[in-house]
């Protein structure tokens, strides 16, 4: 499987083999991303090199949200550093463009240490931001506080109507209910810019020379793999994390608290769904956000794709 067009992040042809790279491993949530990475940093260390992992999930990046976000624990991490794994409290809100920043700083210190950087992760505006060379509009405090004053007293929906009327483009890429994606997106307009929304530039320029992994699953395997899951999920204790994670402030942030399977649960808690209702919904959204990854990712070009239950450190090194 390969993309003939779409967005290409760079090839290292032509540049130093001894010279630390970077490894991107993207695909569907549920393909197998976190082992491969970390069999491609043993396969590097096998002959003589070192690598480091930096992570591209946005839900990962929190404190205390592990099991819904199926987070490697320490000890399975072979002993292999991880980067932007943990570095947010829940009340706390996650921002592509600060973790653009971070990654590439992060990516930047592994190289500067002679050693390889693998980029893994799932949430493809991310993993973009770091792979293409793009900017994020800048912010304006105060006028974010009257769009949030002005959401919390009447709700998403007067506020989406706003920004469909004046960039419809944009309001077809966001769901109307995500109010803090819409008022980003009024903070932005009001300020004179056109809002990148949830979209790469036409034309995006390469950050840096990479090598891109894809993971890539049959549908029907795929979707019995992430149900299935989504029910250990709450097996293995996913009601008693967001209980600690709401005495850590879950419901004072606006990012962690949607987070799929979190906001399930939180709703399981308080009364307003039952138990196998927040699982069937948790369910669905999983379904629908590997639909979107799978959309997401195979719009870039040079990408070397390899069924899920094929991928290899191996095949992952001899692109």
């Amino acid at each position: 499987m390969s993309e003939a067009s779409g967005f290409d992040p760079g090839a290292p042809a032509g540049s130093d083999p001894a010279a630390p790279r970077l490894f991107a491993v993207v695909g569907a949530t549920g393909t197998g991303k976190s082992a491969l990475s970390l069999d491609l940093a043993e396969a590097l260390r096998a002959r003589g090199e070192r690598a480091e992992i930096v992570n591209a999930d946005a839900m990962q990046l929190y404190r205390g949200m592990d099991i819904g976000t199926a987070k490697l624990p320490l000890a399975e991490r072979r002993g292999i550093p991880h980067h932007l794994l943990d570095v947010l409290n829940v009340d706390e809100d996650a921002a592509v463009a600060a973790y653009q920043t971070e990654a590439r700083r992060a990516i930047e210190q592994i190289h500067a240490r002679g050693a390889h950087a693998i980029l893994v992760g799932g949430s493809g505006l991310y993993v973009s931001s770091v792979l293409f060379d793009f900017s994020f509009p800048p912010r304006d405090e105060a006028l974010r506080e009257e769009l949030e004053a002005e959401l919390e007293a009447h709700g998403p929906g007067i506020l989406f109507a706003r920004l469909r009327e004046q960039d419809p483009v944009t309001a077809a890429r966001i769901d109307a209910r995500n109010g803090r994606r819409v008022v980003r997106a009024l903070e932005v307009l009001a300020q004179g810019s056109a809002t990148h929304g949830a979209a790469l530039p036409d034309e995006p320029v390469p950050w840096h020379p990479s090598t891109v992994i894809g993971l890539h699953e049959e549908r029907s395997v795929l979707v019995e793999r992430l149900d299935t899951r989504v029910e250990a999920m709450w097996a293995q204790g996913l009601l008693d994390e967001v209980e600690l994670l709401r005495a850590a402030g879950l419901e004072r942030g606006t990012t962690a608290q949607r987070a799929i399977g979190y906001a399930q649960a939180l709703a399981q808690l308080t009364g307003v769904i039952d138990r196998a209702e927040a699982i069937a919904q948790t369910q669905a959204l999983t379904r629908r956000y590997a639909r979107r990854q799978v959309s997401w990712f195979r719009r870039y070009a040079g990408v070397h794709w390899m069924p899920a239950g094929e991928a290899t450190a191996a095949r992952a090194l001899t692109p």
